[in-house]
This record gives structure tokens, sequence and C-alpha cells, in this order.
């Protein structure tokens, strides 16, 4: 195998097409099929499976692009590294986020990032803190900020506070008029609430078995724009941190208080362990934390220092 192959075997995964890989490597499709089938007669077995509806990866391809997708990202940065030397930072710079954080800093971040550092490419993902330390753990992604104990991450990973987590309803439902809300009250209620996977569940699913609560979820969602909008409905209550859905209620589409004992999650930046961070990332980096820093003291992100 040479990193060429491995290089468009990525590539044609990624975009589940020839055509779109051609587009994005500059290379014609001819010479990047021709470097599959190579790489495929080295390994001795099929990558792909080929359809009307593009290039679908076997188990022998996701197990090669899981053992190699890392490897080709830390090739590609050392040669951005090489170039920055000479200059501003470049590259791409795969940043992840969970959908809480992503709603208050994507944007904002963003445009600053493009403003500061036009040879950077940046790619932000939204996921979940599960799937975000599984590519982290497997080099697909520079850094992210998540929740979670950091010390169960085997990451690189620095605490940035602790969130708050309110109850959420629609408009009209009182909340907006309560100082708080007692928490066994609030569990009684019929609840909308992401799936098991998703770290905030267990959270709630935690306080719920320790006052015995048996938790009325008639709605899950795991989009966090589906869940906030299930909530404008009435269809349900809410925990959220009061960041995530500041615009919707200050648009009076929603409505918080405080719970009566409070519910907190451990907010975290991490990045892997394994591997030196580019000179696009330090770059990013820093102006990550220069951000984060600016929200919390606009008020526009309600961070609790630990």
């Amino acid at each position: 195998m040479d990193f060429r192959q491995l290089r468009t075997f990525s590539c044609v995964a990624e975009l589940g097409s020839l055509s779109k890989a051609s587009d994005t490597l500059r290379v014609a499709q001819p010479a990047l099929s021709r470097q599959i089938k190579l790489l495929e007669h080295e390994l001795r077995t099929e990558l792909f499976t080929r359809n009307g509806r593009g290039m679908v990866l076997t188990e022998a391809g996701r197990l090669l692009l899981a053992r190699t997708s890392g490897i080709v990202r830390q090739i590609d940065q050392i040669r951005d590294d090489i170039q920055s030397a000479q200059g501003p930072p470049s590259g791409q710079v795969v940043l992840g986020l969970v959908p809480t954080v992503s709603c208050v800093l994507s944007a904002r971040f963003a445009r600053r990032c493009v403003e500061k550092f036009p040879g950077i490419s940046l790619r932000i993902v939204e996921s979940y803190s599960g799937h975000i330390v599984e590519w982290l753990h497997r080099g697909e992604m520079d850094l992210a900020i998540l929740y979670g104990r950091s010390a169960d991450l085997h990451l690189n990973v620095e605490s940035l506070g602790r969130d708050n987590i309110v109850a959420v309803g629609p408009r009209g439902c009182g909340l907006a008029r309560k100082k708080n809300v007692d928490i066994g009250w609030l569990l009684r209620q019929r609840l909308v609430l992401p799936s098991h996977s998703h770290g905030l569940r267990a959270l709630i699913e935690h306080a719920a078995a320790q006052r015995k609560i048996k938790l009325n979820v008639q709605l899950e969602a795991d989009s966090f724009r589906v869940l906030t909008s299930l909530v404008e409905e009435g269809l349900g209550f809410a925990l959220l941190p009061p960041s995530s859905v500041h615009g919707e209620v200050a648009d009076g589409r929603l409505e918080t208080t405080a719970v009566s004992k409070p519910m907190t999650r451990e907010l975290i930046f991490a990045s892997p362990i394994d591997r030196p961070a580019s000179t696009a990332s330090l770059a990013v980096t820093t102006l990550l934390r220069e951000e984060v820093a600016a929200c919390r003291k606009e008020g526009v992100w309600d961070i609790k220092l630990s």
C-alpha cells in the first residue's frame, strides 16, 4: 500500500463517489479507479460495493478506513506544517462540538476563524460526546468541546467549567414566573429527552433513580433542533443548558427556570493524546479558548468555573 492509494481510498469512502472524489482530488476518474483496484488486488479483497448510488464500503473497507483515516490525516498535516513554517497557518482542522455547544459557538467562531486564518480550512462536526471521543481516538478529529468526566476519556483534556441544566418549557407554561422548580416535580412531568446514548439522558436518568421516580418519556429526539421544537409545541418539558435556548427564550418561544437541586455537567476541551497537534490546530485551539472566554464575559454562555 502506498500513500496515494490510501488517500484516494479515504476520499472515495468519505464522499461515496468516484466522480466527487475526482473533483476533490483533481485527478481523473480512471486513475482513481485504477488506484482502488490496485489496493484491492494487494489486499485480496473488495473494499467497495459498486451500485447505481455510488461506492459503498464493504466490511473490509470499513476496517481499512478505521485503521488508516487517522494516518492519512497525519501525513497531510505534516505537509501543511512544513508549508506553514514559511508563512501563516494553513491546512484543515476538524473541530467537534456537542449540539448544545454548537448552537452557541459555531457561527461566531467560524466567522472569527475565517477572518483571522484564511489559510485554514475549518470543518465543524456536530455530534454527541461518545461519537466525538471515538473520532478523536482514531485521529479523524483534531480537537473538540464536549461533556464528560475528563479522567475517563484517555485524551488531552482541559476543564472549561461546569454548565448548569435548567427546566425548559413552552411559552405560557409558567416556568418564567418561578424562581426554580422542584426537581422531583419536574421529573414526574411529561418529558422530551434525547435517547439513552446521550450523556444528558444518563444524567437525568440518574437523578430520577435516586428519587425512585419512573420517567414519563413519550417522545425522544436525538436532534437538538427537533427536541426544542417539540417543547415549543407543548409536547413536554426538557432539561438543557440555558445558553442553548437563549435565542428561543429571548423571542418568547420558550421559558426556563432553575431546578431546586442544581444539575451540572463538566465541559471539557479535548484533543488526541497520542500525536502532536498541527500548526493549524494549535492556532485554532488558541482562538477557540479566546472565543469561549468572550462568550462567558458577554453572558452568552453561562459556564461556571470549576
